[in-house]
């Protein structure tokens, strides 16, 4: 996931999966010190995409909509639905293969404007910024109920039930949820009644799989939703000729005025079924991307920051180009202290006007690249993962030890982590580490409805002078939200918002409710998933201290199974004794839960445990329940144990430059640490490492 703007500092965490010594040292001594580059969804490195004609003239992000790579090496793993072989996209006269997605579980631990959570499988999910996380794993356990009901039982066209995302009134987070819901899941519909989203099974797509693969249905229907003009559709080579009439008729009479479709011969003369969008109907709601109006443009860039907030960077390119800090879409926040590397999309803006920036951001830490148009905006957590390179210098063993030893150690302790995992402990920055008020001491509050005081959480100054600590300083002395307003800058957006509401209706416990409302639903439930995350940290150290690496009778563990309810608890098995007894599990498949009103507790004492730490809050289940905030937070499950990906390592004397790490200099009289890694969304690397040297730096 990406590391948040915080102090170099690691968390001390109080319990670790493996036994090695560890050993000690700074990072980010220098911005340089932590590079972390974004992997797009189709598995690549944002400063390394070729940009060519293709991307320039149809746009890559649209396509992302309708395809997606995956290879062993890449963050999706997907053992229940193993991927199969693919069918074909056409795009431009360009010919596009794509190993079609298979739905299953999959997470993403930001909602990534500052916040990550991960539930109990390993994969990116684009609905991360559009769903809260336990409605995201309850929408997931729906799509795979209507799978696993398809697949046992013969009966076409049989009943299946609905599932509701609950009312929600912004016309633009329903279409993005539509979309991103039916490409991710393209055996389900969804429907607007009065403002809610009912979720339904896709009767098309099941009488599709009676003539075609299941990899052609989905294909065809992710085709079907994306709409991306001048793009075609092929089935596979098809020797039946009464097989392909059918296709042709089925189709024909469900989508028949969308599109046609037509038999060719391939390469090899057998005939393919080819679809495309009839010129006037598939493409009427696009019909204003060719009078080139301006809200329709979009430019799509790499953007590399150093030693700046996403935010701060996006403020200062919308001043440059004249356009509003809102027209620029990202999937996430990234680093301050740290060179990043993260994919942007304006709105607005031509992609000459965009190059014509050149040096003129770059005094500000600022420069873009790999510039090319597209026809959408992206989406927060539309990404696989992050790339990590990271600098860890004055190595030394702990207690001042001989150092004699010290590189073994620290090859013992990387080869460790690189086999049996790491924690999957949230990061320091969740919680806002080095802060005089942490992020999840404003969620308890919230979630004890102590409003006021939770707003006086937030306002808390830091030790220092700034212009935005003077401002809560001065707030907090006089409660004057009016004049606080003007004394902030503009890119603290939620601090402005709840101030406006403040001054208009009062530092009272209403007022200070109106004002938390006043904040998106994503920023507000951000804090109780900060407690909810402190919470899942100390259980799992608890759980690791008790129990170590065996797996005991009342762990969790995910099951794969399901029932006709489809509840949040349906894939969620309890280990039972003669389970243990037989070792029937590993401890990389054990699951914690994220407290919630819906989640099962482990029957073991780590399940006590949960229940006596809400007790010491004041807290009760049904508390996770605030109307009054419009946050409902059900609870979901986090795998125990995660691990990284293509893990490697090197180590730097004081006379080596480190290439490509435009780093500082080295110490003279202590060596460096030089490694990198990939993680899921839903990972923190500063836990990795924290598991790889065991010391607080």
């Amino acid at each position: 996931m990406e590391e948040s703007s915080v102090a170099p500092e690691i968390l001390q965490f109080s319990a670790y999966m493996n036994d090695h010594a560890g050993f000690c040292g700074s990072i980010k001594a220098f911005p340089s010190d932590f590079v972390v580059t974004e992997i797009n969804i189709l598995g690549q490195l944002v400063n390394e995409i070729v940009v060519d004609s293709f991307q320039e003239s149809s746009g890559i992000l649209a396509e992302q909509r309708t395809s997606g790579h995956q290879d062993s090496k890449k963050l999706r793993i997907d053992k229940e639905y193993p991927h199969k072989e693919c069918c074909g996209i056409q795009v431009d006269n360009v010919h596009c293969t794509t190993d079609w997605l298979s739905p299953c579980i999959q997470e993403s631990e930001d909602y990534r404007d500052d916040h990550v959570s991960e539930c109990h499988l390993d994969k990116a999910v684009i609905l991360a910024s559009l769903l809260d996380e336990p409605v995201r794993e309850q929408l997931h356990q729906f799509a795979c109920h209507v799978e696993h009901t398809w697949n046992s039982t013969s009966e076409s066209g049989a009943v299946l039930p609905e599932f509701t995302l609950g009312s929600i009134s912004d016309k633009k987070v329903r279409a993005s949820l539509h979309g991103a819901i039916r490409q991710e899941y393209p055996f389900l519909i969804t429907v607007t009644k009065c403002g809610e989203i009912i979720v339904k099974a896709n009767q098309d797509y099941q009488e599709l799989c009676q003539l075609v693969s299941e990899e052609e249905a989905s294909g065809f229907l992710k085709f079907l939703d994306a709409k991306l003009k001048n793009s075609k559709f092929s089935f596979r080579p098809d020797g039946n000729k009464e097989n392909r009439k059918l296709v042709h008729h089925f189709l024909n009479k469900k989508f028949g005025k969308l599109i046609e479709t037509k038999s060719f011969p391939d390469s090899q003369q057998k005939l393919v079924i080819t679809v495309r969008f009839r010129e006037k109907s598939g493409f009427r709601k696009r019909a204003n991307s060719d009078t080139g109006e301006k809200h329709n443009i979009y430019t799509a860039f790499t953007l590399r920051k150093e030693n700046l907030e996403t935010l701060e960077a996006i403020n200062y390119l919308s001043a440059k180009l004249g356009v509003l800090p809102s027209d620029f879409s990202y999937t996430g926040i990234k680093d301050k202290r740290a060179i990043t590397y993260q994919a942007m999309v304006v709105k607005k803006v031509t992609p000459q006007r965009l190059k014509e920036l050149g040096n003129a951001v770059e005094k500000k830490g600022l420069s873009v690249s790999h510039i090319y148009s597209v026809s959408q905006p992206l989406r927060l957590g539309q990404l696989q993962g992050n790339q990590f390179n990271i600098i860890v210098r004055d190595l030394k063993l702990h207690n001042n030890e001989s150092t004699s030893r010290l590189k073994e150690q620290i090859c013992e302790a990387i080869e460790n982590v690189k086999k049996n995992g790491f924690i999957n402990y949230y990061g320091s920055q969740r919680f806002g580490q080095g802060q005089n008020i942490q992020t999840d001491q404003i969620g308890l509050a919230l979630l004890n409805e102590q409003m006021v005081k939770a707003v006086k959480l937030f306002f808390t100054p830091e030790d220092s002078d700034d212009p935005v600590n003077k401002a809560k300083k001065y707030f907090l002395q006089t409660e004057d939200a009016k004049a606080t307003l003007a004394m902030l800058p503009d890119f603290k957006v939620r601090e402005k918002m709840l101030l406006r509401a403040l001054n208009r209706y009062g530092l009272n416990p209403d007022g200070c409710m109106r004002g938390w409302l006043s904040i998106p639903h994503a920023m507000r439930i951000f804090y109780i998933h900060a407690y909810c995350s402190k919470v899942w940290n100390e259980a799992a150290s608890y759980r690791v201290k008790i129990y170590g690496t065996r797996v005991v009778t009342g762990d969790l563990i995910f099951s794969g199974k399901t029932t006709e309810n489809c509840s949040l608890n349906d894939k969620v098995h309890v280990v039972t004794t003669s389970e243990e007894t037989d070792n029937k599990y590993t401890i990389n498949q054990v699951i914690l839960p994220m407290v919630g009103y819906g989640i099962q507790y482990p029957a073991n004492e780590v399940g006590k445990w949960y229940h006596k730490r809400l007790a010491d809050d004041g807290l009760q289940m049904c508390q996770f329940r605030l109307p009054a905030l419009q946050l409902n937070v059900p609870g979901c499950y986090r795998h125990l144990l995660k691990y990284p990906h293509d893990l490697s390592y090197r180590f730097i004397d004081s006379t080596e430059k480190e290439m490509g790490m435009e780093g500082g200099p080295l110490s003279d009289s202590k060596p460096s640490l030089s490694v990198s890694f990939r993680l899921d969304p839903s990972c923190y690397a500063t836990a990795c490492l924290g598991e790889i040297m065991k010391c607080k730096l």
